[in-house]
């Protein structure tokens, strides 16, 4: 092997990698944005709700009633931010399929 046939194949291999990295570089970015929208969307969803839920508290005819819109409200929201996490968890496993499958 001679020595212009070495610099040209090491040359192909350094394009070669840059190319993945290229691309990996383009999947993360996707990924982020997707993960970024996804919990902005959440926040937006978790703030309206906690606003109704705070009308609704105000609005209570007792202090029985006030701790049940409560209650109620508390559950609810845990049970939207376990489905977030798992949905945002979701998107990360996507993420990092994306990223190595991409080499």
């Amino acid at each position: 092997m001679t020595e212009q046939s070495k610099i040209l194949e090491f040359a192909d291999f350094g394009q070669g990698n840059f190319d993945a990295f290229g691309r990996s570089f383009g999947e993360l970015n996707k990924g982020f944005q997707a993960i970024a929208a996804e919990w902005t969307d959440y926040s937006k969803r978790a703030f309206e709700d906690s606003t109704k839920a705070f009308e609704k508290v105000v609005g209570a005819k007792s202090p029985e009633k006030a701790f049940e819109i409560q209650s109620q409200f508390a559950q609810k929201a845990y049970e939207e931010y376990v489905a977030e996490l798992t949905k945002l968890s979701e998107i990360y496993a996507s993420l990092a399929q994306s990223v190595f499958k991409v080499r």
